[in-house]
């Protein structure tokens, strides 16, 4: 990447970074201690942001479907869990130090990292002397009970996985499911990464929105191929740029012990492409890992099969931290309007944290109150914002850089004739509509 390049990757990020802390999408977390290094907080826009994307995510996967149940599986689990999936051996990273500059880098990644001393340049540029590689366990340990002794060791779980394979049999008797059908769960995961960075993309706290979906093992590539398209036509109906998104196929080198098959969905992000979204063929490699650990049998049986088997998983696995920022970088958008660049964040009214502002377009003749009543009429069943300070123009720059779709204006035609404009984030389009049929029409493009 040449200086002019990378300038321009950096200063689209610096401004998606500072347009978050400005509109309340994300801040530092304990900014006013100097900061935890990649922990990061959500303000009102950004858990607004967050709720719809996992609300999105939890509809498309259960509301819409028969064929797949919802869990929330504890992030504490038994120690013997992460022993049984091979996390305790085999989570691990390289890890090595440079003794010029002092920085801790990932063996593996040293092409994509910053040198401590000159972050213009990779730590393999810097002519730095490195220590040997060594593996270094992500997991976050802590204690259970009075003790801090080696027996009460626990762990924060690294995935939610591994908490719907223990409950795979629970749920399959309690909800009465046969296969094909799968378990679906949001939930806090933590990871104790060497070189978290990128803003949200990568940090030690995050969540995960996971599903496994239980097949015969003879219906595996059907299962696979399916979730693939599924989980791509997500993606565009979240409003993502169709040019932005590819398929990206691990390798043999690449592929994890325990699959078969796996594919990345990779965003192009202003530092290059990177993973959005896994679906992974996971064969029957964790529940026969849980059977063997445990002692309880995990095999599947009903009237349609001759005998038991261990169910294939194909997994949908994504970030809901990662998919915020997605949406934001996709969304950011810069526009010239009479010699004033301003900024656009085109999210889309799915998700939008703000459905509608409603601005009397004065603060008199009676508009202000017509306003306010429209207000409290829709937000019971919308997230609308009222605001009446500044001039018009203003207030619609305020809204498109929130990333609000639409801007309802009380006029001094809607004191005649009951109508008020409806103004278009995107196409900058301004048409009148009865004041009773605004209900309606947000309905209808934010559902």
């Amino acid at each position: 990447m040449n200086k002019s390049a990378k300038k321009k990757t950096d200063d689209r990020m610096e401004k998606i970074v500072s347009l978050c802390k400005r509109r309340g999408y994300v801040y530092p977390s304990s900014e006013i201690y100097g900061g935890l290094n990649s922990c990061w907080d959500y303000g009102p826009l950004g858990a607004e942001l967050k709720r719809n994307i996992k609300t999105f995510w939890w509809e498309t996967m259960t509301n819409r479907r028969d064929d797949i149940e919802g869990l929330d599986s504890s992030i504490l689990m038994s120690p013997k869990v992460w022993e049984a999936s091979g996390h305790i051996e085999n989570f691990t990273d390289p890890m090595i130090d440079c003794k010029v500059c002092k920085g801790r880098y990932r063996a593996d990644q040293l092409e994509h990292a910053r040198c401590m001393k000159k972050p213009s340049k990779t730590p393999l540029q810097c002519d730095g002397e490195f220590t040997e590689a060594r593996n270094f366990n992500l997991m976050f340990k802590t204690f259970m009970g009075p003790l801090e002794d080696e027996s009460a060791v626990i762990h924060l779980r690294p995935e939610t996985a591994q908490g719907i394979y223990v409950n795979f049999l629970n749920v399959k008797n309690s909800s009465r499911q046969k296969i094909p059908f799968g378990i679906a769960q949001i939930g806090k995961a933590f990871r104790n990464e060497i070189t978290p960075g990128n803003f949200i993309f990568r940090t030690r706290e995050f969540e995960q929105m996971e599903m496994q979906f239980f097949v015969h093992p003879d219906e595996d590539q059907k299962w696979f191929e399916y979730w693939m398209e599924q989980r791509m036509n997500y993606y565009l109906e979240l409003g993502l740029d169709k040019d932005k998104l590819r398929w990206h196929e691990h390798g043999p080198d690449d592929l994890a012990h325990y699959a078969k098959a796996a594919y990345d969905i990779e965003f192009l992000f202003p530092f290059g492409w990177q993973e959005l979204e896994g679906v992974h063929n996971r064969t029957d490699f964790d529940l026969s890992r849980h059977m063997e650990h445990s002692g309880k049998d995990m095999r599947y049986f009903d009237e349609r099969f001759t005998e038991k088997f261990l169910p294939y998983i194909i997994e949908t696995s994504a970030g809901c931290d990662r998919t915020l920022l997605t949406v934001l970088v996709n969304g950011y958008d810069e526009v010239e309007i009479k010699g004033d660049t301003r900024v656009f964040l085109r999210l889309s009214p799915k998700i939008a944290p703000i459905k509608a502002a409603i601005l009397p377009l004065v603060k008199k003749d009676g508009m202000p109150e017509v306003a306010d009543k429209l207000y409290r009429e829709l937000r019971g069943k919308f997230k609308v914002f009222y605001d009446h300070a500044g001039a018009i123009g203003r207030r619609y720059a305020r809204m498109d850089e929130a990333g609000t779709p639409y801007c309802i204006t009380v006029d001094g035609q809607t004191l005649e004739d009951q109508t008020v404009t409806v103004r278009d984030r995107d196409t900058m389009e301004n048409p009148r509509m009865a004041l009773d049929k605004v209900g309606e029409f947000l309905a209808e493009k934010v559902g």
